[in-house]
């Protein structure tokens, strides 16, 4: 596949669980990636096993709460590599919290990753693509972007907002041939998932093991099982490339059939 041959694409979060896959993915259509991730290990570390693989891809810090480190990524990403033609949004935190138990600096952190970091990095990379009249944006919402669920009220708030800055994006940015869309995944077996089963099992009486989690959460899904990394990671390449050329503003659910339609 060879279908972003000669294209930049930064990945944020991309050193690990589904931001790796979506770097793996990218550098295997052609694209040089810029793997980039608060962690500079684990971006280094996957950005030389693209390379050690034959694939293009360097690894860079970036902490997207914080528009200097932000700035300063991207303007060495372009001098390193060249100008970004697609850019993943795919950085996020999340935690298990009851309501009236969520701190407000919980809330901020989570709200900040995930919307606010969305914002800088666009903000950082558009103007640019905007003057050259070409770019793809895919950033990662979630199926709860689309319905709320108890005890994530803040991840849930961060990924609808996701959806708006997208949709709001596409519309303000369409004359210059820019397209942004977002990717709504369900239940996707990661670090970060393994994670929150344990967070149930600690902070609710509602379950005894991360199994009975996985139990739970299975039995809600229509399709009966959860969704591997690589599928989230072939949306995004499909709204990368030029075969979504005409689709801007849109949200694209790879859940199994959990959320609406």
């Amino acid at each position: 596949m060879s279908e972003f041959e000669g294209r930049i694409a930064v990945v944020t979060g991309g050193g690990r669980g589904i931001g790796a896959a979506i770097s793996r993915r990218l550098a295997q259509g052609g694209a040089t990636v810029a793997v980039t991730d608060y962690d500079k290990t684990s971006a280094d570390e996957l950005a030389a096993s693209l390379v050690s693989e034959g694939l293009k891809a360097v690894g860079y810090q970036m902490d997207v709460t914080d528009s200097a480190s932000v700035s300063a990524t991207v303007s060495a990403i372009e001098a390193d590599v060249g100008p970004i033609a697609i850019l993943v949004n795919n950085a996020g935190v999340s935690h298990f919290t009851a309501f009236l138990e969520m701190s407000e600096e919980e809330w901020d952190q989570v709200l900040t990753v995930n919307l606010k970091g969305v914002f800088l990095t666009c903000r950082a990379i558009v103007p640019a693509m905007a003057a050259r009249k070409s770019g793809r944006i895919v950033n990662m919402s979630s199926i709860l972007g689309k319905l709320g669920e108890p005890f994530f009220v803040h991840y849930s708030a961060s990924k609808f907002g996701v959806i708006g800055l997208t949709q709001s994006i596409a519309a303000e940015f369409a004359a210059d041939n820019i397209t942004a869309n977002c990717v709504c995944p369900g239940i996707v077996e990661t670090p970060l998932w393994n994670g929150l089963d344990e967070e149930a099992v600690e902070k609710s009486d509602l379950f005894s093991s991360p199994q009975d989690v996985r139990d739970f959460v299975r039995a809600r899904i229509p399709l009966g099982r959860t969704q591997p990394v690589e599928d989230i990671a072939e949306m995004v390449a499909f709204l990368a490339s030029d075969k979504a050329r005409n689709m801007t503003g849109g949200s694209y659910h790879v859940d199994g059939g959990m959320a609406p339609r």
